[in-house]
């Protein structure tokens, strides 16, 4: 979400009956989010094997029991998800739940100027991140566990994504004072520490090696934490290494990401990877470096941009396996192309929530 967009947005809730409808949604939900009780890592009803229940623990999507050994290790079956994620063994739910509301209230706060949707969104932050009772430790040691296999892997890393918007959230009410300045101290701690267990615990290493969308959400998770850590040289040698590391390797020059490809859900794994590169963008345009605009051994964000857009309306086409084609999530990484190269780059079909988060139309300003 862009400072611009936010405002203008503002400024026609009260003529624009599509923004109004959105805005109401979002009021009805917040209000929703208001009644509930914040989540935690301590409600999960199972014991990480450290025996700290403050350790955050979930299951690997896309492992099963092995039908013929049932007793055994599980095994991958691609594009299945395992409804047991969801369990409140697990801790996966609650930290959806936990984003999803610090973002909603942050949202209906910034549109409506009610200081309770601020301090519903600071209620959640502080449940997760800040209250000793409650809190999680900064590490994803457990994360996407596999049964026999596992006790936590390098791709659990990608779990933690979610707590880009909840930074984001921390940003939008920080008028309002719902978080103290010592909490909001404490809380760039926390993702201090966090950041130093990306950057130097096995999983997080090994998961800064991958070559597909992991890597690169591990490189948006890292740059946009360390920046709100206060820690913008870590940021900065994520960004400086991004052309080498990312474009030029996980990029052909057609603009197709090949790893992506191979899965049972190739488009949507395109728009995810790509929606990963833009957020690393995002944070490198906040060091005065444009990454959108990088072009590495004939590869590019804007070539892979091109690549996938040219599939609007046009699923057929596609020749790799997509088991359900993900036409909104090509519209909304379409509206953040056009915030990048555009205006009139790239088409602008924003309704419900997006309304409230991109602008439908942008002024040409140059």
């Amino acid at each position: 979400m862009r400072p611009a967009d936010l405002e203008a947005i503002k400024a026609a809730l009260p003529t624009n009956p599509a923004i109004g409808a959105a805005y109401r949604d979002l009021t009805v939900r917040a209000d929703k989010a208001l009644a509930a009780k914040p989540g935690s890592v301590i409600d999960k009803r199972s014991t990480p094997v450290s025996g700290d229940r403050h350790d955050y623990v979930s299951l690997a999507r896309y492992w099963w029991p092995d039908p013929a050994n049932p007793r055994g290790p599980y095994r991958r079956r691609d594009g299945d998800t395992n409804p047991d994620i969801e369990s409140d063994r697990f801790d996966r739910a609650a930290l959806a739940r936990m984003v999803r509301d610090a973002d909603t209230l942050a949202l209906a706060y910034y549109y409506s100027g009610e200081r309770s949707y601020a301090d519903g969104a600071a209620r959640a932050i502080r449940a997760w991140f800040l209250d000793p009772a409650t809190r999680m430790n900064p590490n994803m040691n457990f994360a996407q566990a596999v049964p026999g296999v596992s006790n936590g892997r390098a791709e659990g890393v990608l779990d933690g994504a979610g707590f880009i918007a909840a930074i984001d959230a921390v940003g939008l009410i920080a008028p309002s004072g719902a978080l103290t300045p010592a909490e909001t101290e404490a809380l760039e701690s926390w993702f201090s520490r966090y950041t130093d267990w990306m950057l130097t615990s096995p999983n997080g290493r090994a998961e800064g090696k991958a070559s597909n969308n992991h890597g690169l959400w591990y490189d948006a998770q890292v740059a946009r934490f360390a920046l709100f850590a206060r820690r913008p040289d870590v940021a900065r040698r994520i960004v400086a290494a991004f052309p080498a590391k990312r474009l030029a390797r996980q990029v052909d020059p057609s603009g197709a990401l090949p790893k992506e490809l191979t899965r049972t859900r190739s488009f949507h794994y395109s728009l995810y990877a790509l929606s990963a590169a833009y957020t690393v963008a995002d944070s490198a345009a906040c060091l005065g470096s444009d990454l959108y605009h990088v072009e590495e051994k004939g590869r590019s964000l804007r070539k892979a941009t091109d690549y996938v857009a040219a599939f609007r309306g046009r699923a057929s086409d596609w020749r790799y396996r997509e088991r359900g084609w993900p036409a909104a999530m090509l519209d909304e990484l379409l509206v953040r192309a056009d915030d990048a190269w555009g205006p009139g780059a790239y088409p602008r079909a924003v309704d419900g929530d997006l309304l409230l988060r991109h602008r439908i139309a942008v002024k040409d300003e140059r």
